[in-house]
């Protein structure tokens, strides 16, 4: 069962994030893990043009640094009633700082509310969200509280588009899975694991090409979706080996495989199954200098508007460093 022991909360200005804190709190608690909460002040507040009479941009600086520490400190008065938790405020551009605190302090989970800035066309996550879902070297929770309170509905999706080798794809969609898992039972959740498949060349061959016959076709793309499910059902059973019999019985998951491109099926079943957290990698192919989330994570990520729990594989090195 998979447990984190040193999460890093992230308290987001611009959310609310009392209901995002308190799920952060029962996680560290039952992992009896570590709690740090950290606030970053754009640098950009500080580009000061005009000051107050009678103070200085050191002095405006540390008082509204100061503004933040107590409003960190009312946040988690409650929680020190449980749990040990840690405060710190630092300025700069958010999500470096955010990831260099991690590469710092050894963190194995970051989480953070999901940020909307309510338009109609919005999407569910912002600018600093999709950075840390593309740099950042742990796994990344964007939450957002379903209406319930609990995130009854956990979908792990293996596998997403085929973008890696395949020794780097099958370690990823383990710890999604082994993941998911983990949090299913943690949440008293339901557990659905997607992967979306399709037969290449399959409209090329049912246009003719080739000399093929209707039924040729038909049994060469049932033969690739029996592969994809053999695929599928040997990942699930390897990656819960560890769990004894009462959780494999509670887990019992859906299992989803789509015929049909990634990018359209899977938010398409968040949407049918009413997924509270989507699970999935979000690494790009490799060799590509400047890409670190992959073309068909990112589609993904902009047409769902559930909380996403983004894995990369554990090889990934961001581009973030300690120094400028």
């Amino acid at each position: 069962m998979k447990r984190f022991k040193n999460i890093l909360f992230v308290k987001e200005a611009a959310a609310s994030c009392e209901a995002a804190f308190e799920r952060a709190v029962a996680l560290a608690e039952s992992n009896q893990a570590s709690l740090t909460v950290i606030d970053v002040v754009e640098h950009q507040l500080f580009d000061f043009s005009v000051i107050p009479k009678g103070l200085t941009s050191d002095s405006l600086k540390h008082a509204i640094l100061d503004e933040r520490c107590e409003q960190l400190e009312a946040l988690v008065a409650a929680a020190r009633e449980k749990i040990t938790v840690a405060t710190t405020v630092a300025y700069g551009i958010p999500y470096i700082e955010m990831i260099r605190k991690v590469l710092r302090d050894g963190h194995d989970l970051v989480i953070k509310p999901a940020y909307n800035s309510g338009g109609l066309k919005a999407g569910l996550f912002g600018s600093t969200d999709m950075h840390l879902l593309r740099k950042c070297p742990i796994p990344v929770w964007l939450m957002k509280m379903p209406k319930s309170g609990k995130f009854k509905r956990i979908l792990a999706a293996v596998d997403i588009g085929h973008e890696n080798d395949k020794a780097q794809r099958d370690a990823l969609s383990m710890q999604i899975v082994e993941l998911s898992s983990s949090l299913a039972l943690t949440e008293f959740g339901e557990l659905n694991i997607v992967h979306a498949w399709h037969a290449v060349g399959e409209s090329t061959l049912r246009g003719g090409r080739g000399g093929y016959s209707g039924k040729e076709v038909d049994d060469y793309v049932d033969d690739v979706m029996v592969q994809h499910r053999q695929w599928l059902d040997a990942l699930y059973r390897k990656a819960t080996q560890h769990l004894g019999k009462d959780a494999l019985n509670y887990l019992k998951p859906q299992i989803h495989t789509p015929k049909g491109w990634p990018r359209q099926a899977i938010p398409q079943l968040v949407q049918e199954i009413n997924i509270d957290l989507l699970v999935m990698g979000t690494v790009a192919r490799t060799g590509l200098p400047g890409f670190f989330m992959g073309n068909t994570a990112e589609v993904i990520i902009n047409n769902i508007h559930c909380s996403v729990l983004a894995v990369k594989p554990e090889e990934f090195v961001t581009p973030v460093t300690l120094e400028d």
